[in-house]
């Protein structure tokens, strides 16, 4: 794992994530300083009244009373704008840090994950047993047929030696066959055949690597081998 790759990328997490509360902190400020007082409307139409001798009529002075009831009414409903706005915020608010908190949390999750995955797979012991037909992984055993086995311990010789192996050779060096009258169809068959009798892809695969244009090899410390 690239740790310097994940630093940066936690980083980026962090100062995205309070990029985001800040303007969000910010358009709520800018939202409520930008909102009309509850009492503009009623200040507006004492204004007029007050501007205008000419509306103490007692009609005027009904009207006004009217309007007035208008302007309570507006008042309370731009309240509870207000305190609707402000929850609404407080929400988002706390989404986006459970999600900031979550994606922290993940982020360690896989990070100790790919720690666990990479020692739980490391092959410190692979022990061929020819004659029951049965090979030992670390503590996993694995029960094999005479195919598989004759494949895997062909596979075992070969990293001894360092070598890799094409699907031809392979082929070959079991059957007995001259290079010539195998093919590579055949040898690649083989290692599927070994690959899905380990059970495990993630195991199998790790363990039996196909190096491009070389050929096949068991990707252990040779150290580790031992034939039976």
């Amino acid at each position: 794992m690239n740790t310097s790759f994940d630093t940066k990328q936690r980083s980026l997490v962090i100062y995205g994530s309070a990029t985001v509360l800040g303007l969000l902190l910010l358009a709520s400020i800018l939202l409520f300083i930008n909102l009309p007082d509850a009492n503009a409307f009623n200040d507006r139409v004492e204004q007029i009244f007050v501007e205008n001798d000419a509306l103490t009529t007692t009609e005027n002075v009904k009207l006004l009373e009217v309007l007035a009831q208008s302007g309570t009414a507006f008042a309370d409903v731009l309240s509870s704008y207000r305190i609707i706005l402000f929850i609404l915020l407080v929400l988002a608010s706390a989404l986006l840090l459970s999600a900031f908190y979550f994606l922290l949390t993940n982020h360690g999750l896989q990070q100790q994950m790919g720690e666990l995955t990479r020692s739980g797979l490391v092959v410190n012991s692979l022990v061929v047993n020819r004659e029951e037909r049965v090979v030992t992984i670390n503590d996993m055993e694995y029960e094999l047929t005479s195919a598989i086995c004759e494949t895997l311990s062909v596979l075992c010789e070969a990293r001894l030696d360092d070598d890799v192996l094409t699907g031809v050779e392979l082929e070959s060096m079991i059957s007995g066959k001259p290079s010539v009258d195998v093919d590579e169809a055949s040898g690649a068959t083989r290692i599927k055949r070994l690959r899905d009798h380990l059970g495990n892809q993630m195991i199998s695969h790790l363990l039996v690597k196909n190096i491009s244009r070389k050929g096949y090899v068991l990707a252990v410390d040779k150290d580790v081998i031992k034939m039976v």
